[in-house]
């Protein structure tokens, strides 16, 4: 998003870092059972076509809620190749129809994925109790420090059921800190590559 003057994706491998943020890191702690998802950031579908792909192989049925204040255009979408780096050709149908489902609408996508994406700002978001995990892929503290904050923290933790899981890239200080005054309990852990440490919360 050249505005932010920041892309989408980590420069050092946006699957990569998809896979071990927020599957690895994330998803992974569930096995067959349903998971409700929220997504910090729907920007590309990468992480939601990521999620959908990886949930087979863990046998989860998942509700997905992504949010985004500025959606990519069509003609982005048109450019993204991430499905043939993913060598998911037989979910190309299910990656254009994230991208053409009406927003506010809770859309099948497949068998056991639903999607509903939500343009919001990130402080409008008021769900309670409603999600199992939350991918939190903001843009950088360093470009907008706001949505790294205590007032969206809170937000994130009460949106949460107990014991769910927020999974992010980042491992800042000030962030670790907003995080743990909102209640979460907190964990570094390895990061993907280019970035040496991520953050792992939990709701107690």
């Amino acid at each position: 998003m050249e505005e932010w003057g920041e892309t989408y994706h980590s420069k050092h491998g946006a699957i990569q870092e998809a896979k071990h943020v927020f599957i690895q890191n994330g998803l992974s702690l569930f096995k067959e059972q349903s998971v409700a998802v929220l997504e910090i950031g729907f920007g590309t579908g990468l992480n939601a076509l990521v999620t959908l792909l990886e949930a087979e192989k863990l046998k989860l049925t998942i509700d997905y809620t992504g949010v985004e204040a500025y959606p990519i255009l069509p003609e982005e979408v048109e450019k993204l190749n991430y499905v043939s780096q993913l060598n998911a050709n037989q979910s190309d149908t299910d990656f254009q129809l994230m991208h053409s489902s009406e927003w506010g609408v809770k859309t099948v996508v497949s068998k056991g994925f639903t999607l509903t994406k939500r343009q919001q700002y990130f402080n409008e978001i008021s769900d309670k109790n409603r999600f199992d995990l939350i991918y939190f892929d903001a843009f950088g503290f360093q470009y907008q420090p706001e949505l790294w904050s205590v007032e969206i923290f809170k937000k994130m933790f009460e949106a949460l059921k107990p014991n769910g899981v927020l999974v992010t890239y980042a491992c800042r200080g000030s962030v670790k800190r907003a995080m743990i005054e909102v209640g979460f309990s907190t964990e570094k852990l390895p990061g993907p590559p280019g970035k040496r440490e991520m953050l792992r919360a939990v709701k107690k």
